[in-house]
């Protein structure tokens, strides 16, 4: 390492050095091609600083992207938009809900469902005619912390005990098919090592490499308003306490924000950045 090389503050308060492989993989991830991403670590490079946070990596990250190559900006928009449901307000357990409703199921979240021995709080219940679905939506605000296997290893206890019993969802008492931990972020190597050896449905950013939280997002068109980089404050929280939670319901429909109150210059900016997406 050399000695001029600047020291980052992560996510949960540690200090490291700056690594810009790690930063080369997140943007490759993002499906950036390798030449940008190696134009953006060139960038990145000249103006990051010694004290730097992630966060403000990941800002300049993605102006850069933006500029450079839309689909890999849309990616870190994404991810970043997700990150806010929580502190915006809106459960993430509800953004989850909608992804199962996508998929053919009816869902119903925040449930207080009877196991073997014990009741257990489940964040999101979704079924069809064939199989009943149980899920943990374990949410981070942070993108850099990760899912870790003390929380794979409390969904496999409650997957236990769960499947001792019978619920009644859909109209008929059932057993449980399947319980998924879902998380915006990512899962830790010994996470993902014991859910491939428990056979735990695992959700989350970039994992699995088919079927993770991004494919889930984007195959369904259910990008969340809070991506959007352009937004006032003020606006975003209009449209969430009206429940427009997702791009879509207001994609194209300019008088869908005016009739709010939002101002037509401002509502037309919104409609601008969706129709870009």
């Amino acid at each position: 390492m050399s000695e001029n090389t600047p020291f980052i503050l992560k996510a949960n308060g540690q200090r490291e050095a700056f690594d810009a492989n790690k930063l080369e993989q997140s943007l490759l991830r993002s499906k950036a091609s390798p030449e940008i991403a190696a134009d953006v670590i060139d960038h990145v490079r000249k103006e990051i600083t010694d004290g730097m946070t992630t966060a403000q990596i990941y800002k300049h990250a993605f102006f850069l992207l933006h500029k450079l190559e839309k689909p890999a900006a849309r990616a870190y928009s994404l991810r970043k938009g997700v990150a806010s449901l929580g502190p915006s307000g809106f459960p993430f357990e509800k953004f989850v809900a909608e992804i199962f409703k996508n998929l053919g199921y009816e869902t119903e979240t925040d449930q207080m469902v009877t196991g073997g021995c014990v009741m257990h709080e489940v964040d999101v219940v979704a079924w069809n005619d064939s199989k009943l679905i149980m899920s943990e939506a374990k949410f981070h605000n942070q993108v850099g912390l990760k899912s870790d296997l003390k929380i794979a290893l409390y969904v496999k206890a409650r997957f236990d005990d769960l499947v001792e019993a019978t619920h009644m969802y859909g109209g008929k008492r059932r057993k449980l098919d399947e319980f998924w931990l879902i998380t915006n972020t990512k899962f830790t190597t010994t996470a993902i090592e014991y859910g491939m050896c428990k056979g735990l449905k695992m959700v989350g950013w970039n994992y699995p490499v088919k079927g993770n939280l991004q494919d889930l997002i984007e195959d369904g068109d259910l990008m969340p308003i809070t991506c959007l980089n352009d937004i006032e404050g003020s606006d975003l929280k209009l449209l969430l306490e009206n429940g427009l939670v997702l791009c879509k319901q207001v994609r194209g429909n300019i008088s869908t924000l005016t009739d709010l109150g939002i101002h037509k210059d401002r509502a037309q900016k919104i409609i601008d950045e969706i129709g870009a997406m």
